[in-house]
């Protein structure tokens, strides 16, 4: 279990959100992490391993036109992932991972090319277009190693999301307490 999980279940506990996760590259282990934290099912709905790109459309609802011209390996897809895992397992928040592992390139992208992406509750203007966020990486070493580093950068972009959410909250209650609104 790591501090970046541990810290996720925490806020979203603290904050009564709750987490879906859509997984491709990473294969469930973004879940495993969640769920290796004690207390992580009072926030925890469930993810869905969409590693074939067909499920992609079928479970997440990615656009079927979108996964045709550009494949699997988009930012785009990502996001859309996000919205789509949020949306069918009822959550507050939603994140993705998709990319390439390795060892072969993939719909023309090369190894270590990885998109992971959250969507959820974001405060007016805050989101892209599409109501998420999307990070691209460019990360190196061994299958193994891109997996790993896509969980812990996911985790961090929905992290990043929560503490903000929560200074936003403290900030909020300390107005309250000192006769503002």
């Amino acid at each position: 279990m790591s501090l970046r999980a541990t810290e996720v279940v925490r806020l979203l506990t603290v904050n009564g959100g709750t987490l879906a996760v859509a997984e491709s590259l990473t294969g469930g282990l973004v879940a495993a992490e969640i769920t290796s934290v004690p207390g992580a099912s009072k926030v925890f709905r469930g993810s869905v391993t969409a590693y074939a790109t067909d499920l992609k459309h079928r479970l997440l609802g990615v656009d079927a036109t979108l996964l045709d011209q550009r494949g699997a390996v988009d930012p785009q897809v990502a996001a859309q992932m996000a919205a789509g895992v949020r949306k069918a397992l009822g959550a507050d928040w939603g994140l993705a991972t998709t990319g390439v592992a390795g060892p072969d390139p993939q719909d023309g992208q090369d190894v270590g090319t990885v998109y992971v992406a959250v969507d959820g509750p974001f405060a007016e203007g805050a989101g892209s277009a599409s109501g998420g966020k999307v990070r691209q990486l460019r990360l190196n070493g061994d299958r193994a190693e891109i997996r790993m580093e896509s969980v812990r950068s996911v985790l961090a972009l929905l992290l990043a999301e929560l503490a903000g959410e929560q200074t936003g909250n403290e900030r909020a209650q300390d107005t309250e307490r000192n006769g503002g609104f």
